[in-house]
């Protein structure tokens, strides 16, 4: 069941590509801006309530479909390409065991703790 869910993600992550590729950005942009999402971690720095939320706003894909959605609607490319960044990124994320934070502290997630 666990690599049925990480191809799933993968397919995400492809998905996200392939929308990035609608943009008028240059194809490379994608793999330069895919870790921008992870700049939300400097949340922590103000403790592990504060770290989580942050973390989530930028990594939930919830957000990054409505993001998207409203982008291409309004035809607004920065408000299209963060949510297709956010899109990839997480689904990358969850590829790797990084899911959505508890405010207990950064290990500990939707998908379970955080081991390695």
């Amino acid at each position: 069941m666990k690599t049925i869910l990480k191809l799933e993600e993968l397919g995400f992550v492809i998905l996200s590509f392939l929308l990035f590729l609608q943009s008028e950005l240059n194809w490379w942009w994608f793999f330069v801006l895919l870790l921008t999402p992870d700049i939300s971690m400097l949340g922590y720095l103000f403790g592990p309530k504060t770290g989580a939320i942050l973390y989530n706003l930028f990594h939930h894909r919830g957000l990054a479909v409505i993001s998207i959605a409203l982008g291409y609607y309004w035809n607004m490319d920065i408000l299209y390409i963060s949510g297709v960044i956010i899109l990839g990124h997480a689904s990358l994320d969850r590829i790797f065991d990084y899911g959505l934070k508890h405010y207990k502290g950064f290990k500990f997630t939707h998908l379970g703790e955080i081991t390695n």
